[in-house]
């Protein structure tokens, strides 16, 4: 699974971290959201889902 956060809508609610901090990286200014690295390891896979699902914004995808 490959994941991505589209920067122009991630608003910075910091859902993702919360729900998969070892793949969201959050900015220390103001909260928005980057990929640490876009290939997920297998078992972050559900919570990146989790994570797609939450945001808010829906700038968070996944494949």
């Amino acid at each position: 699974m490959k994941v991505r956060v589209d920067a122009e809508l991630c608003q910075g609610h910091t859902l993702c971290n919360m729900i998969a901090p070892k793949v969201f990286e959050l900015d220390e200014i103001d909260g928005h959201s980057s990929v640490a690295n876009e290939n997920v390891p297998a078992e972050e896979e559900a919570r990146v889902a989790d994570a797609v699902r939450s945001c808010p914004e829906r700038a968070i995808s996944a494949s």
